[in-house]
């Protein structure tokens, strides 16, 4: 990703020079020229916003947004409610007389949420509130018993690796934005794998 990165700013760079950039050997246009044709559009912009914003679509967003929560509910990737939800929005939009109205098939993945649950056995029982999120490592059919070693970063768990073996590592991460803490979620098991945790 960061390589594909590092080229989408490297064509922006070489766009904002004003000079025309070759891609496998085509002439492409320039920054200059894509600004000047967008331009173009600012009166079809502003009638599509104002139509969104002030007329007869007004708030129609958030009456599709709620025909989808109260209708369909959650719509994860790949599932029968997300199904019904692209035919609703389709529906709609052919209704709404857009041109060019269509669907393409793609490949998404699919992941189902099965049965979830953990329970603090000492120094008391307490049945725990969890939520298995998409594509988490699941336990064994039998699940897992073991003691609990909390830790509060990847360097934590390396540093106590040897107190890490056969137990359950539960990360206390202090959340500091998604990117660095998902992380935990993504990395978590096989990290704690690494070091012999159950």
């Amino acid at each position: 990703m960061r390589s594909l990165f590092f080229l989408f700013i490297v064509h922006l760079l070489a766009l904002g020079s004003g000079k025309a950039v070759f891609k496998n050997g085509v002439s492409q246009r320039t920054f200059r020229e894509i600004k000047e044709e967008i331009a173009n559009y600012e009166d079809v912009a502003k009638a599509i916003i104002n139509l969104a914003v002030y007329g007869k679509y007004q708030n129609r967003s958030y009456e599709r947004l709620g025909l989808l929560v109260d209708t369909v509910g959650p719509r994860l990737s790949g599932s029968k409610n997300l199904e019904k939800a692209i035919q609703i929005m389709y529906q709609n939009l052919q209704q709404d007389g857009l041109e060019n109205v269509h669907l393409e098939q793609v490949r998404i993945p699919h992941w189902e949420r099965g049965e979830e649950s953990a329970v603090m056995l000492e120094p008391r029982i307490h049945k725990m509130a969890i939520l298995g999120l998409g594509s988490s490592i699941g336990t064994p059919p039998g699940g897992i018993t073991a003691e609990v070693l909390v830790v509060a970063s990847f360097d934590e768990l390396q540093r106590r690796a040897s107190e890490a073996r056969g137990k359950i590592i539960v990360y206390n991460q202090p959340y500091t934005g998604y990117e660095k803490t998902v992380q935990y979620r993504v990395q978590g098991a096989v990290e704690a794998a690494k070091v012999g945790a159950v």
